[in-house]
C-alpha cells in the first residue's frame, strides 16, 4: 500500500520556496486517479475514482493546522495516509489524506471523485434514493464536491485518524488514465492565500466541482 508523503514529481518549475510546501502538493497530484473503496457495516461496497483535491499544510494560512497542532487538527501532524475529517457547519463532513513526515501538519483535501462501483450505495447515503430514480442533476451531484463526497461515502467523525489502507475506508492508488492530464487552479471557498494554485484537477473529467475557476485551469507541467 502507497502512502502519500509525497511520491508523486513536480515539475521543476513548480519547485517551491520552502521545500517542505511539496509534501501535500505532491500528495494532492498523486491521489488524483487513485480509488477509494468503502465498506459498509451491512456488507455493501462503493468504489469511487478521485478526480479533484487540494494540498494544505502549516505554511499555508488558509489551512486548518497553520497555527500550530491542536485536538482538532491533531491527525494532520501525524503519519502520512491517515484520515483528517472535520465537521463544517456542524451538518457536513470533509476529508483530508495526511503527508508528508510526523509532526509537519500537511494533507490533501478530498475535493470530488467519480462513482466506479455501487452508486445505488452512494445515492442511499447522499439523499436518500436508489440510483435509478435519482434527477439528472442529483446524480450530477452526486460526489462533485467535498461535503457531498463524504455524505455519499458514509465518512464521518468515527473514521477519524483512521488508517487509509485498511478497511473499510481505504485508497487504492492508481495512475491517470490514457490521455489524462492533471491541471492546476486556486482553491476553492478560502479567503487567505486564494490566489495560491493548490487546487488539481483531472482535466475534462465531468465530475469535477464546477467552478469558474475551471476555465482558467493550467497544466502542472507549465
Amino acid at each position: 500500500m502507497m502512502a502519500y508523503d509525497g511520491a508523486a514529481s513536480l515539475p521543476e518549475s513548480r519547485s517551491s520556496a520552502d521545500p517542505r510546501e511539496q509534501y501535500a502538493e505532491r500528495a494532492a497530484i498523486g491521489l488524483l486517479g487513485s480509488l477509494i473503496v468503502r465498506d459498509f457495516p451491512d456488507g455493501t461496497r462503493a468504489v469511487v475514482r478521485i478526480v479533484e483535491t487540494e494540498a494544505y499544510d502549516q505554511l499555508d494560512p488558509a489551512s486548518h493546522t497553520y497555527r500550530g497542532r491542536t485536538e482538532r487538527n491533531r491527525a494532520m501532524f501525524g503519519p502520512a495516509n491517515h484520515a483528517y475529517v472535520y465537521s463544517i457547519y456542524g451538518m457536513h463532513h470533509c476529508i483530508n489524506v495526511t503527508a508528508g513526515p510526523d509532526g509537519f501538519g500537511c494533507g490533501a483535501l478530498i475535493r470530488a471523485a467519480q462513482p466506479i462501483e455501487g452508486r445505488d450505495v452512494l445515492a442511499h447515503h447522499r439523499y436518500p434514493a436508489s440510483d435509478g430514480t435519482l434527477t439528472a442533476a442529483q446524480r450530477r451531484n452526486l460526489t462533485n464536491g467535498p461535503a457531498k463526497l463524504c455524505q455519499a461515502l458514509g465518512i464521518g467523525m468515527d473514521l477519524y485518524g483512521h488508517d487509509m489502507s485498511q478497511p473499510p475506508l481505504r485508497i487504492v492508488p492508481c495512475g491517470l488514465e490514457a490521455g489524462e492530464s492533471v491541471a492546476r487552479t486556486p482553491r476553492i471557498g478560502i479567503r487567505k492565500a486564494a490566489d495560491r494554485l493548490r487546487r488539481y484537477i483531472i482535466m475534462g473529467n465531468p465530475c469535477v466541482t464546477p467552478s469558474p475557476l475551471n476555465a482558467g485551469a493550467r497544466d502542472i507541467e507549465n
